[in-house]
């Protein structure tokens, strides 16, 4: 077997960064390419197969890069990384690093981290609505906030407007105390968290005093104009065919739309059409309206939500399957009875 190496020189306070608590990504990175890196003095020596040996360097020459720009190297960034030397996918990283949509109230910078995500931003700046579908963590909705109060900020937009639909999560939670703001606060609870983080509470509470932000239940769009507007609607899985076109139908000019949603999570009665698939299938043609589809791949939660989607994703794909049978087995079987008879 060929053993190659290759030694980097990383300086030490970007090296911590890179190697990880207890050299956590860099036990991951040898595990991966079949490698064995060593520091030395502050070169990082690489040793193994050529192919694996290469892979390795380049991802450490990338996270080396990102740790010099101000990037606090995390487990979803070796993760990625990773990913993406398997598919030769060059610089891509990189790229992404410069893409900063704006920073949160603390300075912090909020940018794509994965190709889907990238894919999603520059769609949303690009088309007059854009559907952002995917799974739980992708960042649909908190990208397109960041976009949103962005716009705002640069006055492209004269207010934001967030929205849902006010659909239980499985459970009933009887009847809420309160006035009808109390009432209706805990469904649109998600989106005042970003906004504070984002924003911070004091300026989205002036805004919002002002009327330059509306945090509202779906149901609150009917009959409107939406004019010089960006508009979220989150969750949108859960409106029905005839709540999508309702909304769809508010949009005035000089707005821009974002539409999220997982077809995965949806928390409508049985039998029920949800607006969200209908929607895809009747506007996928339309010229201005994009659908952006992540995957798995692009969560950017705690490593193990993305074990959690691929192991739901693997779960469902079997049951469809074994339905799939079942059903072709009872048409064989009927067809049988229908030439004995």
């Amino acid at each position: 077997m060929e053993n190659f190496q290759l030694g980097i020189q990383i300086e030490s306070e970007h090296m911590r960064n890179i190697f990880g608590n207890n050299d956590t990504y860099i036990k991951q990175i040898e595990s991966d390419l079949g490698v064995v890196i060593t520091d030395r003095n502050g070169e990082v020596r690489i040793s193994g197969e050529r192919e694996g040996v290469e892979k390795a360097a380049k991802l450490i020459r990338e996270l080396a890069e990102l740790s010099k720009r101000g990037n606090m190297i995390q487990e979803q960034n070796v993760s990625y990384a990773l990913e993406l030397s398997h598919e030769n996918s060059d610089d891509a990283i990189l790229e992404m690093d410069t893409d900063c949509i704006c920073h949160t109230v603390l300075g912090k910078p909020i940018k794509p981290k994965t190709i889907g995500q990238k894919k999603y931003i520059d769609a949303i700046r690009d088309k007059m609505i854009v559907f952002g579908l995917g799974p739980a963590g992708t960042g649909k909705t908190y990208l397109a906030m960041a976009i949103a109060i962005t716009a705002f900020k640069n006055h492209e937009v004269e207010r934001i407007i967030l929205t849902r639909p006010a659909i239980e999560a499985g459970e009933k939670l009887g009847f809420l105390p309160g006035d009808l703001q109390s009432k209706i606060d805990p469904y649109l609870r998600p989106l005042y968290d970003a906004l504070y983080q984002i924003m911070g509470a004091e300026s989205f509470q002036k805004n919002m005093e002002k009327g330059f932000i509306e945090v509202a239940p779906l149901a609150y769009m009917r009959g409107r104009t939406l004019d010089n507007a960006f508009i979220i609607l989150d969750e949108a899985q859960n409106t029905t065919p005839a709540q999508m076109k309702m909304f769809l139908t508010r949009i005035g000019f000089g707005s821009k739309v974002v539409i999220t949603g997982d077809a995965s999570q949806k928390d409508l009665a049985p039998g029920v059409l949800s607006g969200l698939d209908v929607a895809e299938r009747v506007l996928s043609r339309i010229d201005d309206i994009g659908f952006i589809k992540m995957t798995s791949s692009d969560v950017v939660r705690h490593p193990l939500v993305q074990k959690i989607v691929n192991a739901y994703e693997d779960y469902e794909r079997k049951i469809n399957d074994t339905s799939v049978r079942k059903h072709d087995k009872g048409r064989q079987s009927k067809k049988k009875d229908k030439i004995k008879k």
